[in-house]
């Protein structure tokens, strides 16, 4: 008997749950939310704008809201709780953080699926007039840390103070800001790799990860990087205007913009969506959804949204024209099945 009060009850909560994804409107008024609503990673926005399109044409519903508010940003607006007020989508251009799991459940985000949708290219990219730079991880990485190595204050004014082979030039980026998945991933796959080329930052990173992370992430803030907000398309822009700067996006911005940018090769390495989709360019990255289970009942057209991207993820298909670049087969075949069975994540092996 103690069993079955206890299933409902849990019944009866969901229950109230779902009516209130059903009785609240996206604004807080009165009446069901008949849109889709995605909140997330600017690298991911134009990917699920172009799912959204074909989902309304497709079906007739409204065309989903896609809002790019950066990744960090998007994810504290998607953990914040269930109910219609609250998105059903988040777009991430990194996987989703175990603090970040920590606080969806914390607010009744419980079920939570996580697909991984393609793959993107953490580009570096300058204009068509650009010097012509050749970097490393390294090289990057004492350009803009705040305090390269834990040696001190960065003084580096121009490429050429970093290594004498750069071009004599001063220091000038573009770049994702601090909600940014982007700026996670500079972090992640540029920065730390620079950083650990020092056999001290090997141990200090096996004594203290605070400090690890302070030493090898954290980015100068003296105008040599500039925070360029969630719009990669004003970076590109800044390019045109600038052209010994260099500029920090997803893959995809450089491929839509290769008449009036050039790649920057990283490790001799340039990106290129073979490169890229191989994994042997320094910058590739994987590329989620994360949807609220809770709310596929509720919101409609949730799951057919969902199962469009399923559609539009192979190598020949609309995403990679938009330039998105495909998983390989056996990831997109594990998130195809996820999609069908709405497989929750259990957040054990998130970081």
């Amino acid at each position: 008997m103690k069993h079955e009060a206890v299933l409902a009850i849990s019944a009866l909560a969901l229950g109230i749950t779902l009516t209130g994804c059903q009785d609240q409107a996206g604004s807080g008024g009165a009446g069901a939310r008949d849109q889709i609503r995605a909140v997330g990673s600017s690298t991911v926005y134009p990917f699920a704008t172009a799912v959204a399109e074909r989902f309304a044409a497709n079906t007739g519903k409204k065309s989903p809201i896609i809002e790019s508010t950066g990744t960090g940003a998007g994810m504290k607006l998607f953990c914040a709780g269930v109910g219609a007020q609250h998105p059903d989508i988040e777009d991430a251009s990194r996987r989703m953080k175990k603090s970040e799991f920590e606080q969806c459940q914390a607010n009744g985000v419980k079920d939570i699926v996580e697909i991984q949708i393609g793959v993107d290219g953490l580009a570096f990219a300058e204009s068509k007039d650009g010097p012509g730079f050749k970097l490393t991880p390294e090289l990057i990485y004492k350009a803009l840390a705040a305090n390269p190595f834990g040696a001190g204050e960065n003084k580096t004014q121009k490429w050429s103070d970093v290594d004498p082979s750069l071009p004599n030039v001063a220091i000038s980026v573009f770049g994702p800001p601090s909600t940014s998945g982007t700026r996670d991933s500079l972090a992640e796959l540029i920065l730390e790799v620079g950083c650990l080329s020092n056999p001290a930052m090997k141990e200090l990173k096996e004594k203290s990860e605070d400090e690890f992370k302070a030493t090898c992430t954290r980015i100068r803030e003296d105008g040599k990087y500039v925070d360029s907000g969630e719009n990669d398309n004003l970076i590109v822009q800044k390019l045109a205007a600038n052209p010994t700067a260099l500029g920090v996006f997803g893959f995809s911005y450089l491929e839509e913009n290769r008449s009036t940018l050039k790649d920057v090769p990283l490790n001799g390495i340039e990106a290129t969506y073979d490169n890229v989709a191989s994994g042997e360019y320094p910058g590739a990255r994987p590329l989620f959804i994360y949807v609220k289970k809770a709310h596929l009942q509720a919101i409609p057209g949730l799951k057919e949204y969902v199962e469009e991207f399923a559609k539009a993820w192979g190598p020949g298909d609309y995403l990679a024209k938009r330039g998105m670049v495909a998983a390989k087969d056996d990831v997109r075949a594990k998130n195809a099945a996820i999609i069908k069975s709405m497989t929750v994540l259990d957040g054990a092996e998130l970081k």
